[in-house]
């Protein structure tokens, strides 16, 4: 028995696109919301304070994926020159259960969170919306821009803010590049970016004890704010002002609730998750006036459909190292 080593870059090289990865989450979400999928609440571990690891397993019926990603999320990292987020997926034959692949999941992570930025957008953004807002400009803010130029046709203005000025700076300059249609406006703080904005992503740092800069009556009317950074950015005022509260996994969101640590703020009625909104089983945007908040928290399920085709592609072109079990 052999199994599949990729590493970041042999990932890269297989040149899956951002709207590969948005289909394949669709198709994800669509069978979480039929019940067809196995995810327990991810468990982790906390070696440092605000820092975490992770292991997040998954099976999709159907597809016929299972695996489980064993990730890092470490603050810190980065003024010492490492990845904030590193770790390892492993891809399992559904039938034997006999590891089939095993790669690094940054690349996933990072575009998967991205893409599911897109799929709120694809059942909760107001049709026409044109202008976004993005709060905290690392690599969970390009992946999200690129889904959302895939997601929202009219997109002609990206208002970015950052704590770090450089960081606003450095994002401004990569993303214009790569997308030289929308107009790009640094802002000097989240409110100023969030408030005229039809879209906003938020991916601050997740902490413990945070300060929130986004209040009640910022996201405007028929607005969209899709959180990648739970409760970080945005207040329990702000969250229970919408008129829709949704999630990429419900059961998760109140798992994680339970620990008393986050979530302590959200609405007492939870609207749907993206699973039901993907399955037609919920309605997502009924309106043009309603305020939507999506908790997007991450979901193994995300990372298996994703793996999947990168592992099937890995076949065809005879990608990276075989390796004996």
């Amino acid at each position: 028995m052999e199994l599949v080593y990729l590493s970041r870059a042999d990932v890269e090289a297989l040149g899956m696109t951002m709207r590969e990865v948005i289909d394949a989450l669709d198709l994800g979400f669509a069978a979480k919301g039929r019940g067809d999928t196995e995810m327990p609440p991810k468990p982790g571990i906390h070696t440092r304070p605000d820092c975490f690891i992770h292991a997040m397993p998954a099976y999709v019926r159907g597809l016929e994926v299972a695996g489980l990603k064993w990730v890092s999320g470490y603050p810190p990292n980065p003024a010492g020159g490492l990845p904030y987020i590193t770790g390892l997926l492993v891809l399992n034959d559904c039938e034997t259960g006999v590891p089939l692949a095993v790669m690094d999941c940054a690349w996933v992570t990072a575009m998967r969170t991205g893409a599911s930025a897109g799929i709120s957008a694809k059942y909760l953004a107001r049709a026409g919306s044109d202008t976004v807002a993005i709060v905290g400009c690392g690599v969970q803010a390009r992946t999200s821009l690129m889904a959302l130029v895939e997601e929202l046709p009219a997109l002609a203005e990206v208002r970015c803010y950052d704590l770090l000025p450089e960081a606003t700076a450095r994002f401004i300059a990569e993303m214009a590049a790569a997308y030289p249609a929308p107009r790009f406006v640094t802002c000097t703080s989240a409110p100023e970016a969030v408030r005229p904005a039809d879209v906003v992503v938020t991916a601050v740092p997740i902490v413990a004890d945070p300060s929130p800069d986004l209040d009640a009556g910022m996201l405007k009317e028929g607005g969209l704010a899709v959180s990648l950074d739970y409760d970080s950015a945005w207040t329990a005022d702000a969250m229970r002002e919408c008129d829709k509260f949704v999630s990429d996994d419900v059961g998760q969101l109140l798992a994680t609730k339970h620990h008393g640590v986050y979530f302590g703020g959200i609405p007492a009625t939870i609207s749907a998750d993206l699973g039901e909104l993907a399955a037609g089983l919920k309605p997502g945007r009924q309106s043009d006036a309603e305020r939507i908040f999506s908790m997007n928290m991450g979901i193994a399920v995300d990372d298996v459909v994703t793996a999947r085709v990168l592992y099937e592609r890995a076949l065809e072109r005879g990608a990276g190292v075989r390796l004996p079990l």
